[in-house]
């Protein structure tokens, strides 16, 4: 399998990162790596399925009709605030 790696929005700390990389994993993705000051996802697997996924949890793609979507940004600050908490 070759990496692939997509671009999203809305990913602000290890919070994020930790809530990412679990979903992805648990989606049946390989060595998922983030890189949360690039807004990078990277991973060995479908993209499709990662795409699902991360729109899911309020990190869609960049550029996709979801990256603009309010409650997509309110997942997100949801788990940011939970992995400052922890």
């Amino acid at each position: 399998l070759r990496m692939e790696t997509l671009t999203v929005v809305n990913m602000k700390c290890g919070g994020c990162e930790a809530k990412i990389k679990s979903a992805l994993t648990k989606a049946g993705l390989n060595s998922v790596s983030i890189d949360v000051e690039n807004q990078r996802v990277s991973f060995e697997g479908d993209a499709n399925i990662a795409r699902a996924e991360l729109s899911k949890l309020g990190y869609p793609e960049a550029g996709s009709s979801d990256a603009d979507s309010l409650l997509k940004k309110g997942h997100s600050y949801i788990s940011c605030a939970i992995g400052r908490m922890m």
